[in-house]
């Protein structure tokens, strides 16, 4: 049997349904190119949820007509035939059951936004930048198989072949859906490499996972921001290090400051420099946004100090475990290689049934 309150719910978001078909069919939503993504996006969710819905309803009057000619019928090869089909029921409607969870949570306004997503050591000076690396290179590898498109804004690299510091841009499918879990403390416990000892070190990084913002959804104005020219420092060649190229913006009423020495264009790296200093923007106002309605509400990224962690990778253990949801996966060579969904669908299913459950008690 569907429960009630779910049937009920799907029944409610017929009637958005409607609205979001008159507003598609709105010539004059062209024209505005972030509405009509989103609206797009929440058409397309609710038409898959729609189809869902009505196949786990077909799904669960076969599964119960199946149990009711099994308990009534007498010949062996029938009963057979029939526990058989009861099978293959139970694991259909399980996994529409699923699906469909996920598909009732209501839309993130960042669903339909690409994102850029920040790493940087925190606690463990070397260690904790080669660990930055590997992370960033799982990732490249998780998006690889998602088929999302990468796009490297800022990378600077330590001598022994970690990261200092690297933001990158990824767009596709579900990308802040996925990549939203990842925002936080990493911990990494492990026999470093330059270790001869043999003593399991604890190293730290943040991960900073931040929708793109529109300048339009900010409000900035012009005056606002001041831009400084330097030269780039590091390697890239002879043209790097003797241009002005380098780009640093400042959003004076905040203070926040980003720069850019990526390219060796002045231009492009004014461009880079501005949708990573947009995007944190975009950021804090959420978070403030948020805090007014929740007085809990934290900061995605903490200080980076060793206790603020959202998730653990322990090598000598071969686990992974993320303490937001308790949820453990003792496959670490393989999420490093970029299976994160072996941790990512674990906390998707507990974060979805908690979500669901809020959703129900709200009067």
């Amino acid at each position: 049997m569907v429960p009630e309150d779910i049937k009920d719910y799907v029944d409610r978001l017929r009637g958005r349904f409607s609205e979001l078909e008159q507003k598609l069919g709105d010539p004059d939503i062209y024209s505005k190119v972030n509405e009509f993504k989103a609206l797009n996006q929440e058409h397309r969710k609710l038409s898959t949820l729609f189809s869902d819905f009505d196949a786990w309803i077909k799904a669960l009057s076969d599964l119960a007509d199946s149990r009711e000619l099994m308990a009534s019928e007498n010949d062996t090869e029938m009963r057979e035939l029939a526990a058989m089909e009861i099978e293959e029921l139970e694991k259909n409607s399980a996994s529409l059951e699923e699906r469909i969870q996920l598909l009732l949570l209501p839309p993130d306004p960042n669903d339909s936004k690409n994102i850029i997503v920040g790493i940087k050591p925190a606690a463990g000076g070397d260690e904790a930048a080669l660990f930055a690396g590997e992370l960033f290179r799982a990732y490249l590898y998780f998006a690889e198989k998602q088929g999302w498109k990468v796009e490297i804004l800022e990378q600077t690299d330590t001598d022994l072949g970690g990261v200092k510091d690297v933001s990158f841009s990824l767009s596709g499918a579900d990308v802040y859906s996925l990549m939203k879990y990842e925002s936080g403390v990493h911990r990494v416990q492990r026999v470093p490499a330059t270790e001869s000892g043999g003593r399991v070190h604890t190293s730290t990084i943040t991960v900073a996972v931040m929708p793109e913002a529109e300048e339009v959804e900010l409000d900035i104005k012009q005056e606002d921001l001041r831009f400084d020219v330097f030269r780039s420092s590091g390697p890239g060649g002879q043209c790097v290090n003797t241009t002005d190229s380098a780009v640093r913006v400042t959003h004076i009423p905040t203070g926040l400051s980003v720069a850019s020495q990526q390219e060796k264009s002045q231009h492009r790296n004014k461009e880079i420099a501005l949708r990573i200093l947009y995007a944190r923007l975009l950021e804090i106002k959420q978070t403030e946004e948020a805090a007014k309605q929740a007085a809990d509400k934290r900061s995605q990224v903490g200080t980076g100090d060793r206790s603020e962690r959202i998730r653990t990778y322990n090598f000598p253990q071969n686990r992974v475990t993320d303490h937001r949801y308790n949820v453990s996966c003792f496959d670490l060579p393989k999420v490093m290689q970029g299976e994160l969904d072996l941790v990512l669908n674990q906390i998707l299913k507990i974060a979805c049934e908690q979500q669901l459950d809020a959703l129900r008690n709200v009067k």
